[in-house]
């Protein structure tokens, strides 16, 4: 049987920043996906507050996927900066103000 190689430091901050990626970055994004879907719904603000927050709850794990499923960490957390910023201007658009 073969000894396994041992992991190198720059491997594990990779994977460490892709969790982060996903942890922090993936609740941003679908707190600002809450947002924008609320404010472009027509409804009223009970029914569209909680329709946005149920369609978040699926885009924090799909977020998360996608940070691990990109080939670098950056280009995970460059890919988590552009939805951000989308999400964000689709809110503005709407009508969100912070």
């Amino acid at each position: 049987m073969r000894k396994a190689r041992p992991v190198s430091a720059r491997y594990r901050l990779a994977v460490l920043s892709r969790s982060v990626a996903a942890v922090a970055g993936g609740y941003g994004v679908s707190v600002l996906l809450a947002i924008a879907v609320a404010w472009a719904l027509p409804l009223p603000r009970e029914e569209a507050a909680t329709i946005g927050t149920m369609i978040a709850l699926l885009g924090l794990p799909i977020a998360a996927m996608a940070c691990f499923y990109a080939r670098t960490a950056f280009r995970a957390w460059a890919g988590l900066a552009i939805a951000a910023l989308l999400l964000a201007g689709l809110a503005f658009v709407a009508g969100w103000r912070p």
